[in-house]
């Protein structure tokens, strides 16, 4: 096999391990979460009394902007601060972010944990793009 074959087989492998990384921090492929859309997850906040909200972007973030009524745990710190849902087990729990990917991760370590995550899809950014209010 001459270098120049093995160079391009190397780039497409890179590319498509980059493809795969991508729809796997998106929540596009392997998920074992359900993703909703802003205005589902709006319809769910006002007819389920029991959703929780989460937020889990940073304190800077949130102290920007964010959806009322939101708890915040980064999802930096989720891991170790799960003892603050363990009520919610039995609940919905709206997740976001600012775009989606970091709502993805926290929504991974909330199945891994027991807990049944809904991930909004787009963040805030998307909830926002849909006409939805946050509490600045």
């Amino acid at each position: 096999m001459t270098t120049k074959k093995i160079s391009n087989i190397l780039f497409y492998f890179a590319i498509a391990a980059i493809a795969t990384y991508l729809a796997y921090a998106k929540g596009w492929i392997l998920t074992d979460f359900k993703s909703i859309s802003p205005k589902q997850a709006y319809a769910l906040m006002k007819n389920e009394p029991n959703v929780i909200l989460l937020d889990v972007r940073t304190p800077e973030e949130f102290s920007s902007e964010h959806i009322a009524g939101a708890t915040l745990i980064p999802v930096q710190k989720l891991g170790e601060n799960l003892s603050k849902l363990e009520n919610a087990k039995e609940n919905k729990i709206i997740v976001y972010c600012h775009s989606g990917t970091r709502s993805v991760a926290a929504s991974r370590i909330l199945v891994k944990n027991g807990f049944t995550p809904l991930n909004v899809t787009g963040g805030i950014s998307a909830w926002k793009a849909e006409g939805l209010s946050v509490v600045q």
